[in-house]
This record gives C-alpha cells, structure tokens and sequence, in this order.
C-alpha cells in the first residue's frame, strides 16, 4: 500500500484526516470508518463522473448507491439541492447514514450544503476530484451554493468526517482544469509558501502528492487558525473578489479557476496601484499565469459591470469594498474601501 501523505485537521467539535494518496479510490474502507456495519452510504457526484469512478466506487462498497446532479457551476443551486434530498430519501439516507461527495468543488460544495441540511445533517465524506477542489474548496468545511444575485450567498460550516486525495485522478484531468487549480495554488503560494510559487514556475510536480500536500497545508494552516473567517482566514479570498464578479458577469462562461488567476493579477496591480509593493509583484503574477497556461486579460469585459457585481460579494461590509492585497508574498493585507476609480483602472489595465 502505498505511504500515504496526511494531514491532520483540527476544527470546532472535532477533528478530521486529510489523506494524500495515489490509488486511494480503490482502498476506501481502510480510510472512512463505519462504511461496512449496514448504514446507508451515498455516492453523490455528477453525471460526468458517474461513468469514471462513481459507479464502481458504490460497487465496492455495501450499502451504497449513487445519485448524480448535472456538471457545472450554473448547476450549483438551490433547485439541485432540492433534487439532491429527494435522491437522498429515495436511497434510504437516514441520520447515520454517510454521504461521499466525489467531485470538483461545485460538486463538494452543493453536496456538501445538502449533506449539512438533510435531516439536520449527516456524515460527509469529501473526496475531491480536481485540483482546485483538493486544493480549497474540500477542506476548511465551507459548503454552500449560488444565487442569481452572487456566489455563495446560501452556505454553512459542514466538516468532514474525512478528505480522501486520490491523486491518481490528477492523471485523467483535462488540461483546463489541470490550469484552473493552478490558479488556487499560486494563490496558496503567494499567501504563505514561496516554494509553490517556484514550482509552478518551474513545472516540477514529480512528486505530485508532495506537491498537493503542501497547497493544501497553506489552507489548513489558515483554517485552524480562524474556523469561522472571523479574521484572517479572509485572506484566502486573494483574487477573489475579483473573480466571483468577472464570473458573474460572463454569465459563468468563465470558470472559476481561470477567473481567480486574472483576479490574482488584478490584485497585486492594485496593490502597486495604491503604494503598497513595488512592480515587481504584479510582474511576478503575470509570469507565474503564463508559465501555468492561465489568461492574463479580460478582453472585451465591461470593467464598470464587474465593479457593480463586485458590490453583492458577501464579503463587502455595510456597503464597504474588501479587497485582500499583497505588501510582498507572504504579506496579505484587507484593505477596505479602495477608490471605486483605482479598481476600474485596473480591470481597464487588464482589457
């Protein structure tokens, strides 16, 4: 059996294991307890995935069954939710049960939310398919869905019983969505480890559960230390402001991952823009986005539109912008209220 990386999580009301391993799909009751005494267990996962590893995944284990919600963030609702608790009734999901949502990070988080609230909450094992998913969206315990006005306005703190990283999926991934994680680990590498950021400059992921190990470590770290985002868990949301509005405004034909990495580099402008670091950061970003194949421009994108859909972000305060800047790597810094006009120059900056 193959050594795995592991990550030990400590959350409010418990704590849970993150394992790091290739393979890890087929060895699922050495990992996740309970899953062979007779309780009910729920694959949920989407209707991409299903033919891949859903189906034989719930073959291997007794009691199990699958139940799938479309692909794709427009699916990440309040009506797939719905469907998603009928699925749940349907398979015999009871308060003991486990529900293993296997997927990418709108699978986790819609999932998630529907694991968190079905019956007031039941066993969720996160199992994430992505990089971008095994590098945010399944740790940390966030969980929720969209709303036509913004992303992630409907959620709650769900944490798992346990994180189960197959890396060996990482194999199959499609090259966009291989570059779309990217995005999140240059984040975790421009918030906390330098040593990510030359990695994804250099291209040197051979040993690839190292490499997942140490993105996922940055969110840990952050997530122990401010559960609840009370404080400086807010950092993660580096880009992010940015990018839930150009999401938002493409009618999500962006996905998320290429519209973090643009936010990424808005960003670190603004922050030259405002005197916080030198040019160098911003030149830094824009050849780390290069090196990892992400889009570095916005094209024909209203910038005055994004800057108005920036305006339903929930981390905006009584009406007050929240943008999480950068003094250097490793030195994030919220910054509220920044000139309306200093944000436009920058999406402008980046037509």
């Amino acid at each position: 059996m193959a050594d795995p990386k592991r990550i030990r999580v400590e959350a409010p009301g418990g704590s849970y294991e993150i394992f790091i391993e290739p393979g890890l799909r087929d060895r699922l009751d050495e990992r996740v307890t309970g899953l062979a005494v007779g309780e009910p267990v729920v694959v949920a996962t989407n209707t991409t995935l299903r033919p891949l590893y859903g189906d034989r995944l719930a073959a291997a284990l007794p009691n199990a069954s699958v139940v799938t919600m479309p692909d794709g963030e427009q699916y990440k609702t309040l009506d797939t939710v719905a469907k998603l608790y009928a699925d749940f009734v349907d398979a015999g999901l009871n308060r003991t049960g486990t529900v293993i949502a296997l997927g990418g990070g709108v699978v986790g988080d819609t999932v998630g939310f529907a694991a968190a609230t079905y019956m007031r909450g039941v066993r969720l094992v996160q199992m994430p398919t992505s990089l971008l998913a095994m590098a945010d969206s399944s740790v940390g315990g966030k969980v929720g869905i969209d709303l036509p006005q913004g992303k992630n306005l409907v959620g709650a703190f769900k944490q798992p019983e346990v994180v189960l990283v197959d890396t060996e999926v990482l194999q199959t991934l499609p090259e966009r969505e291989w570059r779309c994680g990217m995005a999140e680990v240059i984040k975790h590498g421009l918030l906390a480890d330098p040593v990510l950021l030359e990695m994804a400059q250099n291209g040197n992921f051979d040993d690839l559960p190292e490499f997942v190990r140490r993105t996922i470590q940055v969110k840990v770290d952050v997530v122990q230390a401010d559960p609840f985002e009370r404080g400086m868990r807010a950092h993660l949301n580096l880009g992010h402001t940015f990018a839930h509005a150009i999401e938002r405004v493409s009618g999500y034909a962006w996905p998320h991952g290429e519209a973090v990495g643009v936010g990424l580099l808005a960003a670190a402008r603004l922050s030259y823009l405002l005197g916080m670091c030198d040019a160098s950061l911003p030149e830094q970003v824009e050849r780390l986005l290069a090196a990892v194949g992400l889009p570095a421009r916005l094209g024909d994108m209203d910038s005055e539109a994004i800057y108005a859909a920036m305006g339903t972000d929930k981390k905006w305060q009584a009406g007050q912008s929240r943008f999480v800047l950068l003094r250097g790597v490793g030195q994030p810094e919220i910054v509220k209220n920044a000139p309306p006009e200093s944000v436009i120059e920058v999406l402008t900056s980046l037509k």
